[in-house]
């Protein structure tokens, strides 16, 4: 923790979470009372993603270790709660957390952590966190969040008109789905009612709540209706592929994922690439909007290394997915000496007598290390789920945990230099 609590000292990086802060509000640098330090809350948020940890447990260690204090620069002033820190989680987007990624890159190749002469990659899924999606399961979330919220809005504004009183919901597809349809129905005319001014608030605070509730209500009926075509797809037609899928009402974007693994074949999540350089030094990570093919990604990380690091790796190591022709014959036009990726589908008796050069298989045995660091990535810091909401949150979660990773080796690589 010494020579993390130095790399966090770095005033780039202080300072770019002192520009996310203050940008919170419009006036957040020139009215209310003095805010929480920058580096208090980077450090905070690093600790949280260190040791993986919620925030109502960061609250209750740091309150009560005299370590933790002294690493946050907490000391003895009141230690904040958890709220506070989630907003705080919130403001510090994916940009910045970007931003503090690369920093934490060129001091890592400042100190000789991470060189560049050699790079592997790979993908992995990290989870949403949500439920095992069935088709019941949907339509009962989109039937709760949707009675819900017109609750909390015939509270405010007074009764809907005539009150729905279903069936009650069996795990009868027909009756389910005739029950979602009646609240969905319910819903849409609520919401036009409180955009027509039929249903209006007392005051003008209880008013802003309105507003908020029916968009609420008109960004959550679509998703709902989309899971009823799904269903009334698959149920009554056997379609398992209707355009336009979703398997999660609060995280739509949730792509399903099934990467051949035996343990876990379907994940419900987003790809995401780490690549490495020396030292398990992740150099770059990206969230993808949508899964691509690995052989898609390779020539762009070996762009990134070359930003990054200012040098061509000699090296470039990757699982048989990252491989073709193509891709082979640029990473040697780009001034990569050695491509150890393998080509399982090859009849070529030469390309066989090539990968079993010790070149070759040495690269592979070192390219196997990136499973180790997922690995690791995923039990340490918690990317195996993002405990954040969203896209944004997803980044923020794997861009954070990326750094508290990177915190530990590059710290490790500077306790080994001063050893010698």
């Amino acid at each position: 923790m010494e020579h993390a609590d130095q790399i966090l000292g770095d005033k780039e990086i202080v300072a770019a979470v002192y520009e996310a802060l203050a940008k919170r509000h419009p006036q957040s640098r020139t009215r209310g009372r003095p805010g929480t330090p920058a580096e208090v809350v980077l450090r905070l948020l690093v600790l949280k993603h260190m040791r993986n940890w919620s925030y109502g447990v960061l609250e209750r260690e740091v309150r009560a270790n005299l370590v933790y204090r002294d690493f946050t620069r907490v000391g003895g002033a009141k230690m904040p709660d958890a709220k506070t820190m989630g907003r705080w989680g919130v403001a510090v987007g994916p940009v910045v957390v970007k931003q503090i990624h690369e920093r934490i890159v060129q001091i890592a190749r400042d100190h000789r952590a991470a060189q560049g002469r050699r790079m592997r990659v790979d993908t992995t899924v990290v989870e949403t966190n949500i439920h095992y999606p069935t088709d019941s399961s949907l339509l009962g979330d989109g039937v709760r969040v949707l009675t819900r919220t017109m609750k909390k809005i015939t509270a405010i504004a007074g009764a809907a008109g005539a009150r729905q009183s279903g069936p009650k919901l069996t795990q009868a597809y027909r009756r389910l789905l005739e029950a979602t349809g009646r609240v969905v129905g319910q819903a849409r005319r609520l919401a036009k009612e409180i955009d027509d001014g039929v249903k209006r608030a007392a005051d003008i605070r209880r008013q802003v709540v309105l507003e908020g509730l029916r968009r609420k209500l008109e960004s959550m009926v679509p998703r709902v209706r989309q899971v009823m075509r799904q269903t009334t797809a698959r149920v009554f037609a056997g379609d398992t592929h209707a355009e336009g899928k979703i398997v999660s009402l609060f995280e739509p974007t949730t792509e399903v994922i099934r990467k051949g693994k035996a343990g876990k074949p379907t994940e419900f999540g987003k790809m995401v690439k780490l690549q490495e350089a020396e030292n398990q030094i992740v150099i770059a990570y990206e969230v993808y909007d949508q899964r691509p093919s690995d052989s898609d990604l390779l020539i762009a990380a070996i762009e990134m290394h070359q930003a990054s690091l200012g040098c061509t790796p000699q090296l470039v190591a990757a699982d048989a997915g990252f491989y073709s022709a193509k891709n082979e014959a640029a990473a040697k036009a780009k001034g990569v000496k050695r491509v150890c990726i393998p080509n399982r589908s090859t009849k070529s008796p030469e390309r066989k007598r090539e990968q079993k050069k010790r070149w070759f298989r040495n690269g592979q045995k070192w390219r196997t290390g990136s499973e180790g660091r997922i690995s690791v990535v995923k039990r340490r810091h918690g990317l195996s789920r993002s405990r954040y909401k969203g896209d944004a949150g997803m980044q923020r979660w794997v861009g954070l945990g990326v750094i508290a990773d990177n915190l530990v080796n590059i710290s490790r690589v500077m306790a080994k230099q001063l050893s010698r």
